[in-house]
């Protein structure tokens, strides 16, 4: 319990809990190997029934992990989902695009998200195989009457995973036609949109907002100094290790998306934001983890929690919803409009290509200004 960062009166009390529901074991002649999920319920409905408290299995957590851990009862046996015919074929699905097409596990796991809506309606509806009867009507009137009720973006995720459920329906031989053709292309002009970058003010206002006399507000001020300055994504975040960073050559290590590894410098005044979160605002922890939870359980924060900490200062600084990836866009254009190319702003922001930057020189508004044209006017005899 002190490793974990509980306090001595809650450490004691999940004791007292410990040592009840040892005593409850004996009395019903049970030893450990028998704290299965049946008895473990008999024991919190009589706690309930007492009104003690501690009477939820979520409760009963830090005692029963505990004793997990170390093999004193056995481990909760996972449950057996029922076998669908949707999921059946979602799951040959997934192992496709793993095995064949080499895709990493999130990817795979967000297109047959993207996919499941038409597995259910149009390839087993009311859980009744009927692949071999797919049709590129049924595909077209599938698409044409969800797609437009989607943002631009959700469109082409569901576009693309469609097709390549459609590939992998031919090349399993499922169906004897691949129709995807069948799935239209939906609108797009590439860099026709504008990253939406925070001003100056905005910027100091979020900073501003993270409490520094506090721990949780120095370790908020440590995680948007890092993504604002670093344009780091929040799983970079949540993934950056003590070991990643070399105080001595003022570097960080960051492992991005795909197995992505590269050295980054550690800019002054991120590099102060986390020296001031580890000496007085990082509980004692375990976890190697830079940034964890600030109340006990102390575990490594989660890729939500880092975008929580963005959202939570924004509305703090009255700049209303902020979404955590503005700050990797603000990276970008600063970097942009202080005179840096586009080469220099895809190895900040770790892009493979720089085509995939390009959309930034959209916000370099100085060497814009240079290139536009005066408006026509009487001045110009026009």
């Amino acid at each position: 319990m002190a490793c974990l960062g509980y306090a001595r009166t809650t450490a004691t009390g999940l004791l007292q809990v410990a040592a009840q529901l040892s005593g409850w074991l004996e009395a019903a002649g049970c030893g450990l190997d028998g704290l299965t999920g049946p008895v473990l319920d008999r024991f919190l409905l009589e706690r309930r029934g007492r009104g003690s408290s501690h009477y939820s299995v979520r409760g009963l957590g830090p005692i029963v992990g505990y004793l997990r851990r170390v093999g004193g009862v056995p481990e909760a046996p996972l449950p057996v989902p029922a076998v669908s015919a949707v999921d059946t074929l979602l799951d040959r699905f997934s192992r496709y695009l793993i095995e064949q097409r080499a895709l990493t596990v999130p990817v795979v796991q967000a297109y047959v998200r993207w996919v499941r809506p038409f597995a259910v309606e149009v390839l087993c509806p009311g859980s009744v195989d009927r692949v071999g009867e797919l049709s590129a009507g049924a595909v077209a009137g599938f698409l044409a009457g969800r797609l437009p009720g989607m943002s631009r973006k959700s469109a082409q995720m569901t576009a693309c995973a469609v097709r390549s459920l459609l590939r992998f329906l031919h090349a399993e031989a499922m169906v004897s036609v691949c129709l995807v053709d069948a799935v239209p292309t939906v609108a797009s002009w590439r860099l026709s949109g504008l990253p939406r970058a925070l001003t100056g003010q905005q910027v100091q206002a979020l900073l501003a907002a993270c409490d520094v006399s506090d721990p949780v507000g120095r370790r908020d001020l440590a995680v948007i100094t890092l993504m604002r300055r670093l344009g780091l994504r929040c799983a970079e975040v949540a993934g950056l290790r003590l070991d990643d960073i070399d105080w001595p050559g003022g570097t960080v290590t960051i492992r991005g998306k795909g197995g992505r590894v590269d050295r980054m410098p550690l800019p002054v005044d991120a590099g102060q934001a986390l020296v001031d979160y580890l000496r007085r605002g990082r509980p004692q922890a375990a976890a190697r983890t830079v940034f964890v939870r600030a109340v006990a359980p102390f575990t490594p924060l989660g890729r939500s929690s880092v975008s929580c900490i963005v959202a939570r200062a924004a509305r703090r600084a009255g700049l209303g919803t902020v979404h955590s990836h503005r700050l990797r866009h603000t990276a970008a254009t600063e970097t942009v409009n202080a005179g840096a190319g586009l080469e220099e702003v895809a190895q900040l922001m770790r892009h493979a290509c720089v085509a995939t930057t390009a959309i930034y020189a959209k916000t370099d508004q100085n060497r814009l200004a240079r290139l536009a044209r005066p408006w026509p006017g009487p001045a110009g005899g026009r």
